[in-house]
């Protein structure tokens, strides 16, 4: 079975999630947009062994620290869309923007696609392409734990942010609607900032897509 423990990092409150199959202790990193020593600790504390890094989307909160525990554990860099290619090249610029840490480029061990799968031990995520904040934005869904890792596509009672370079809100919009929605009222969503929700209540009262 699927478990995940949530961690917010950097001043922007990122949840980073840390995912491990039961079964086999083997373990991933959900957008490890810093603090890594705070993850490496829980990884640890709990018997975890990491094998990938698994990237929702390129935005420096989200990857800031993506490199250097690549580098650290000799990780994988499972994701996101290739879409996502303009802001992994900027990121250097960025975090001196937002005042981050120094964030260096990488190059992801793979690129994902809508209706491919992730391997957690023997557990399976499934991949939504869903454009929108960014292009190249990507989405992990574990049938089998009925959660949903949605970066900043969604959030209990607001959406992501769609004025950064690529964002559209029409695609977003469609994103939501037509890959998350799907998935069913009862999913549990960890988004990317703030509490986590059910795409039903969103459904219900997200003043950006209630009735949708």
């Amino acid at each position: 079975m699927l478990h995940y423990h949530t961690i917010p990092v950097t001043p922007f409150q990122q949840n980073c999630s840390i995912l491990w199959c039961d079964q086999t202790m083997e373990g991933a990193v959900v957008d490890p947009g810093g603090d890594l020593p705070r993850l490496l600790a829980f990884a640890e504390k709990q018997g975890i062994q990491l094998k990938q890094i698994l990237l929702t989307h390129c935005h420096v909160d989200h990857c800031a620290g993506t490199a250097d525990l690549a580098e650290h554990l000799d990780l994988p860099i499972i994701g996101p869309h290739e879409g996502d290619q303009y802001w992994i090249d900027a990121l250097p610029q960025t975090a001196v923007n937002y005042g981050f840490p120094p964030a260096r480029v990488f190059t992801p061990t793979r690129w994902l696609v809508d209706g491919d799968t992730v391997q957690v031990g023997k557990s399976t995520l499934q991949v939504r392409h869903c454009p929108g904040h960014t292009p190249g934005h990507v989405v992990f869904y574990s049938p089998e734990a009925n959660r949903a890792f949605v970066g900043d596509v969604l959030f209990a009672g607001s959406i992501g942010r769609t004025d950064f370079p690529g964002g559209d809100y029409d695609t977003l919009i469609a994103s939501i609607t037509q890959r998350l929605w799907p998935m069913g009222n009862d999913t549990v969503f960890i988004p990317g900032h703030g509490p986590e929700s059910t795409f039903g209540r969103e459904r219900v009262s997200n003043p950006f897509v209630a009735g949708t």
